[in-house]
């Protein structure tokens, strides 16, 4: 499921990305996508933690962008950055994490 769900953050992330179409959309709808893609972003984060025991570099760099994604060229970069980060960390992530609790371990 984190997995997936950092897949869909650097599709997001890419079209976020696009030169002329990303910063429009941004503008036109107020602003929002940042702060739609900042608690996305923080979901994703925590779930890894909690689920993969470990720290995901995408939704960092995902959180950066979206703080940061309002200066123009500099966002755009941005998102490009966290498409990237967040695909490779896609590829990365195991499929299925298996969580064992000491109660499964006696069979």
């Amino acid at each position: 499921m984190v997995r997936n769900l950092k897949w869909m953050g650097a599709a997001f992330e890419a079209l976020l990305g696009i030169p002329a179409l990303g910063g429009l959309f941004i503008i036109s709808m107020g602003y929002t996508p940042l702060g739609f893609m900042l608690v996305f972003h923080i979901v994703v984060l925590v779930m890894s933690i909690t689920r993969l025991k470990r720290i995901s570099v995408g939704p960092i760099v995902g959180i950066t962008a979206s703080v940061l994604g309002f200066i123009p060229f500099l966002g755009m970069m941005l998102h490009w950055a966290a498409a990237i980060a967040l695909a490779i960390d896609a590829l990365m992530t195991p499929r299925e994490q298996v969580h064992m609790s000491k109660e499964d371990d006696r069979f």
